[in-house]
C-alpha cells in the first residue's frame, strides 16, 4: 500500500511478504555501520512486527522507498514517533542500500516526510537522530538546515550509543 510519493520514488508500507528484502538490507554491514550490528533471522521478522503494529497505531513507521522506473526498492525510510528523555518527538529516518547512496534518495524522501509531516500531522517540529561519526546522514539533516538540540545516549543491544538530535522546525523551513 503507497504511503507518500516523490518525484522518483513512491513509498509503501512494510509487510510479511518482505522478509528476505529487509534482511539484504539490514544484514549488510556496511547499510547497518552506524547501528554496529547487524540484524539477526528473528531481529527482521521483530522488525516487521514493529513496523506492522507502528501502521495501525500511527499509520507511520518504516516504509520501503521503491523506484518508480524499475520498482526497485532502494532503501526504508521512516517519520515515527519515538520518546527521548520523557518526551514524545517525531523522527525521520533512513537507512539506504549501499548502491543507491549519494543518489539523492535520502533528501527526496526527507523533504516528502517533513512535508506530510508539517502540512497532514501539523507537527511543528521534527527530529534526526544521528551517531555523531555519520557523516552521511549528518548531511542530510543539514541540507535542510535541521539544528542540533541535544544528545542522548540510546541503549542499543546493551550497548551505549551517543546520538545528536537535530531539530527541524516548521518555522524554520524556507522550502515548504
Amino acid at each position: 500500500m503507497m504511503f507518500l510519493e516523490t518525484d522518483r520514488l513512491y513509498l509503501r508500507k512494510i509487510n510479511q511478504d518482505d522478509f528476505e528484502e529487509l534482511k539484504s538490507m539490514l544484514q549488510d554491514p556496511d547499510v547497518m555501520y552506524a547501528w554496529e550490528y547487524t540484524f539477526s533471522d528473528e531481529d527482521v521478522q521483530s522488525w516487521i512486527d514493529k513496523n506492522i503494529d507502528c501502521y495501525r497505531q500511527y499509520n507511520l513507521g518504516y516504509f520501503f522507498a521503491v523506484d518508480k522506473q524499475s520498482n526497485e526498492i532502494v532503501g526504508q525510510v521512516a517519520l515515527m514517533p519515538d520518546i527521548i528523555d520523557n518526551r514524545l518527538h517525531y523522527e525521520v529516518g533512513y537507512i539506504l542500500k549501499k548502491q543507491y547512496w549519494h543518489c539523492g534518495y535520502a533528501r527526496e524522501c526527507v523533504k516528502s516526510l517533513v512535508q506530510y509531516a508539517f502540512s497532514e500531522l501539523d507537527l511543528k517540529e521534527v527530529i534526526f537522530e544521528i551517531r555523531p561519526g555519520n557523516a552521511a546522514s549528518r548531511k542530510v539533516a543539514e541540507f535542510f538546515d535541521a539544528q542540533i538540540r541535544g544528545q542522548f545516549i540510546k541503549n542499543v543491544r546493551g550497548k551505549k550509543m551517543l546520538h545528536l538530535i537535530y531539530v527541524l522546525n516548521k518555522e524554520a523551513l524556507r522550502w515548504i
